[in-house]
C-alpha cells in the first residue's frame, strides 16, 4: 500500500495515523481489530476463515465478510473463497503495530501499575487503539524495551518482526518431562486467575509428576509444591524445552 493512500469505503475513522514506516490510514478500531484477529488466527497456525474471525471477534459472520471487503479493497488483506483471510505487507504492519500495543500496554499496566495479569487484556484492548507513538516509544523504553508481555506472548519490534512462539501444550507433556511455561492467552480471566493460583506463570519451570488417562487432570510439581490441573487449562498453556 502507498505511503500515502488514504483508506476508503468505511474503514477509516479519523486523524491518520502512521503504522511503522510505510503505512499511512486512518483505521477505525474496528478494521484494526479485525487485521488483530487475522494475525492472531495465523499466527497460532490455524486459517483466519470468516467463522474463526467472527468467533473470535464477538460479531456476525456477514460483519465479518463486509469488513473483509473494504480491508480487501484497501490492499490490507486477501481473501480467497474456501481458503480464508491472509494479510498483504501492508495489512501485516498495521496488524503487527497494533498488537505491538496491546501487549505494551498489558505489561506496563502489569509492571508499572500493578494491574492484576487477569485484568490487562480488557483494558489493553481500548488503549491500543488511542495512544500515540510517542507514548509508545516512551512506555517501551521504561519497560526496558521488551520482548514478552504478562501472559508471554511476543511482543512485535518496531519493524514488525516477532520472535518464535512456544507451540507445545502442556497437555501434550508425557509423565516424568520438566518443561517451562512459555505461554497462555490473555483473554479468559478465570483461566488466568485458576493458574494464578497454582503458581503457574509464564518462566516458571513446570515437572509432570502423572498425566491422568482418559483426557483426566495432570499433576504438576511447580516450585516444590504439588498441583493438580485440568486437561482443558493445560490445552490452553504452551510451553518449551527446558527445567532442571
Amino acid at each position: 500500500m502507498a505511503k500515502d493512500r488514504r483508506i476508503q469505503n468505511g474503514t477509516h475513522g479519523g486523524p491518520r495515523r502512521r503504522y511503522g514506516d510505510v503505512v499511512e490510514a486512518d483505521l477505525t478500531p474496528a478494521a484494526e481489530n479485525h487485521l488483530k484477529a487475522i494475525w492472531a488466527e495465523l499466527e497460532a497456525g490455524r486459517r483466519a476463515t470468516t467463522t474463526a474471525l467472527a468467533r473470535r471477534l464477538g460479531v456476525a459472520p456477514p460483519s465479518v465478510t463486509a469488513m473483509v471487503r473494504r480491508l480487501a479493497a484497501d490492499g490490507l488483506v486477501v481473501h480467497r473463497p474456501y481458503q480464508g483471510v491472509t494479510l498483504t505487507d501492508a495489512g501485516r504492519r498495521v496488524a503487527a503495530e497494533v498488537v505491538r500495543h496491546h501487549r505494551l500496554v498489558e505489561l506496563y499496566l502489569a509492571e508499572v501499575l500493578g494491574v492484576p495479569w487477569d485484568e490487562v487484556h480488557e483494558e489493553a484492548e481500548r488503549l491500543e487503539h488511542v495512544i500515540s507513538e510517542r507514548l509508545e516509544h516512551r512506555m517501551a523504553e521504561a519497560l526496558g524495551h521488551p520482548t514478552h508481555d504478562p501472559h508471554g506472548a511476543p511482543i512485535p519490534a518496531l519493524d514488525g518482526t516477532v520472535g518464535e512462539r512456544a507451540v507445545r501444550e502442556l497437555a501434550g507433556v508425557e509423565a516424568g518431562e520438566t518443561v517451562v511455561f512459555a505461554e497462555v492467552d490473555d483473554d479468559d480471566g478465570e483461566l488466568l486467575r485458576h493458574l494464578d493460583a497454582l503458581g503457574l506463570r509464564p518462566g516458571r519451570v513446570v515437572h509432570v509428576s502423572e498425566v491422568d488417562p482418559c483426557d483426566g487432570p495432570m499433576r504438576l510439581r511447580v516450585d516444590g509444591r504439588d498441583v493438580v490441573l485440568g486437561r482443558r487449562a493445560a490445552r490452553a498453556v504452551r510451553v518449551r524445552e527446558g527445567g532442571a
